[in-house]
């Protein structure tokens, strides 16, 4: 009778089926998850030289690496808050370029305004105004007697550029940045954009600002 089907099903149903138990380590698939686990060598486990467990150790321990794998540990917690604050920075940058060229698009285009009479700048000369605003500029006469204006805020980091009309240049003078004269445009050095150009109106002998034209090539 032992070896009818119903006796056998019920032998089989009395195997353990833990799949740590010792009646089922033979056979193929049962094994524990951990068995072809690698094992960590006792000198890459983190302990405590009182041996307490980590969690009981005072807080300075954890900013203060006692081996090497501690010592891992921290060194990619510390690039993981950098990579995070890196981060974070780059985007606020980006959103306050976004806001600050948001508000630019919206602001109310400067007026006309009398900066100068042709008397007082005559060819080879140039002479500093404000427009708009308190915003400092340069208006330049060349030798032919051509008027050209541009901000005097150099488009690398906003040092004020000089005027070298002979030699046909505008100079900064915190990082080497050279402006042609005659365009305004960035020929040399760090500025990335030409001046930015103010826009003129000459009626009579008067010289009008009429406008700000901003540039990227």
């Amino acid at each position: 009778m032992a070896d009818d089907p119903q006796t056998r099903f019920e032998q089989d149903l009395a195997i353990d089926p833990r799949v740590d138990s010792p009646a089922r380590e033979g056979l193929t698939g049962t094994a524990r998850g951990d068995v072809y686990e690698p094992r960590r060598d006792p000198e890459d486990i983190t302990a405590a030289p009182d041996q307490r467990p980590m969690d009981e150790q005072p807080r300075w321990r954890q900013d203060f690496a006692i081996d090497t794998p501690e010592d891992n540990f921290i060194a990619r917690r510390d690039f993981a808050k950098f990579l995070v604050l890196t981060s974070g920075a780059f985007v606020a940058g980006q959103a306050w370029i976004a806001a600050k060229s948001l508000v630019r698009d919206r602001r109310a285009p400067p007026g006309r305004q009398r900066i100068a009479s042709l008397g007082m700048v005559p060819p080879g000369s140039a002479m500093m105004f404000t427009y708009p605003g308190d915003d400092p500029c340069l208006l330049i006469r060349m030798r032919d007697g051509k008027l050209v204006a541009y901000s005097q805020k150099c488009t690398h980091l906003s040092c004020a550029v000089v005027p070298k009309i002979d030699e046909g240049i505008l100079r900064c003078p915190c990082h080497e940045g050279v402006f042609e004269l005659a365009t305004g445009r960035n020929i040399a050095g760090p500025p990335p954009r030409p001046l930015p150009v103010i826009e003129l109106d000459v009626v009579g002998e008067d010289v009008f600002a009429t406008g700000v034209t901003e540039r990227t090539v």
